[in-house]
C-alpha cells in the first residue's frame, strides 16, 4: 500500500516526485528537502545554518502531515555542496534530533538543485 503525503507547509515538488510517501501504513519516506521557504517558493536562507534549519523544518512539516514526528525518523541522508560545512550543519541538525538519533549518511555532492548548500531526506517508521 502506498499513500502520497502532501502539505503546503513544505515546498511543492519541483519535479516528478512526491514530498513524501507512506508505505504499508508504517513507513514514511520524505524526499530530499532543500531550504525552500514554502510561503514564498524561494531559497531565502544564505548560511549553511539557516539552510539546514529550513530543510529540516520542511522535513518535520512533511512528517507531521503524515502523522509522524522527528522522533520517528530512523535514517537520514544529508547532501552538502561543501563538506567543509559539515560541522555547522551538524550543530543545527543536533537541535532537531536529540536522544536516540537516527542513522545518518552525509556526503558532498557536485551540486544541489537551485544552488542550495544542503538537501536532507528522511525515513520514519510509525509505531
Amino acid at each position: 500500500m502506498k499513500k502520497v503525503i502532501a502539505t503546503n507547509q513544505a515546498p511543492a515538488a519541483i519535479g516528478p516526485y512526491s514530498q513524501g510517501i507512506e508505505a504499508s501504513g508504517r513507513m514514511i519516506f520524505v524526499s530530499g528537502q532543500i531550504p525552500i521557504n514554502p510561503a514564498t517558493g524561494n531559497i531565502e536562507a544564505t548560511t549553511i545554518e539557516e539552510q539546514t534549519r529550513q530543510s529540516l523544518t520542511n522535513v518535520k512539516n512533511i512528517l507531521e502531515a503524515a502523522g509522524a514526528r522527528l522522533s520517528d525518523v530512523v535514517k537520514t541522508t544529508v547532501l552538502l555542496s561543501d563538506i567543509g560545512d559539515f560541522a555547522a550543519m551538524n550543530g543545527v541538525y543536533a537541535e532537531f534530533f536529540k536522544g536516540d538519533c537516527p542513522a545518518r549518511a552525509a556526503f558532498q555532492v557536485a551540486a544541489i538543485p537551485k544552488g542550495a548548500k544542503v538537501e536532507i531526506e528522511a525515513i520514519a517508521v510509525l509505531n
